[in-house]
């Protein structure tokens, strides 16, 4: 259920009560000195993709990557989002607090890449976790890593990294873009023992070699602070926004891997240790 900004969804479940915000000097106010801005795509009810739990979920706009089997380019430009104020962001997830912390659930930032606007970004998660109390999540590749502050880290609970392929020459065929920043990032995280959950996209012919799969679990296994690995059957639900845009779907023709595939795929990583879903 993505909800379009300026709509006017239905609220899920028991009916929440907006609590009275008090102002409060943020990550994002300290260096800006107002309130903080950013471009958002759009925000989401969602339950089992984006984090435990039903979760309010905002898209940010704007990516650095062109992943090949991206379902949502119309993400990847900050001027394809509309500006919005962090004041708005946290009023809307505020309607939902009650039913979403009633199932353990909480706020995860994805997009697009969250961390392309970092200020906004800390700004959201300070204040879904210290506002509104819920478990907060950032779902990122990790190639922008080097813009989270130790604050915005602080303030998040989980992360939801993106590792697209071990083997460098396929990681930038698939992204577009280097693999180095991203393992720099998981490591940082490693050190200040985050809670990461790994998603790894498998897509037949590109990211399936078993050396490259391999070569992921070997690194995610090293880490010590991965709780789980969702290995991801590619798909082509997200051709469609590609032809709308008029963009070439470079893997238009490439098959879903089996169930077989999957499976073998999730069992190499838990021969390293790791919970594969």
């Amino acid at each position: 259920m993505t909800v379009v900004l300026g709509s006017n969804p239905a609220r899920p479940g028991p009916t929440a009560v907006t609590p009275a915000v008090t102002p409060a000097v943020t990550p994002a106010a300290a260096v800006t000195r107002r309130p903080s801005e950013g471009s958002v795509h759009s925000w989401d009810v969602s339950t089992g993709v984006d984090g435990p739990g039903t979760r309010f979920v905002t898209f940010l706009a704007g990516c650095p990557l062109s992943c090949l089997y991206c379902h949502n380019p119309d993400t990847w430009r900050m001027r394809g989002g509309r500006r919005t104020s962090a004041d708005d962001v946290i009023a809307e997830a505020a309607r939902y607090r009650a039913f979403i912390a009633a199932s353990g659930g909480g706020a995860t930032l994805s997009g697009g890449e969250p961390l392309l606007q970092p200020v906004f970004a800390g700004e959201l998660l300070h204040r879904m976790k210290h506002e509104l109390g819920l478990h907060t999540a950032l779902d990122t590749s990790g190639y922008l890593g080097g813009r989270a502050t130790d604050a915005l880290l602080r303030d998040t609970d989980l992360v939801l990294l993106d590792l697209k392929s071990w083997d460098r020459e396929t990681y930038r065929r698939v992204t577009g873009r280097p693999l180095r920043p991203t393992l720099d990032f998981a490591r940082r995280l490693a050190d200040l023992g985050k809670e990461v959950h790994v998603r790894f996209v498998l897509v037949p012919g590109l990211t399936d070699a078993r050396e490259n799969v391999e070569g992921v679990a070997a690194f995610a296994g090293s880490l010590g602070n991965v709780a789980r690995v969702d290995v991801l059957p590619f798909h082509t639900l997200g051709a469609g926004k590609w032809e709308a845009l008029g963009m070439d779907y470079a893997l238009r023709g490439t098959p879903p891997p089996s169930a077989a595939q999957v499976a073998a795929a999730r069992a190499v990583f838990e021969g390293y240790g790791l919970r594969a879903v």
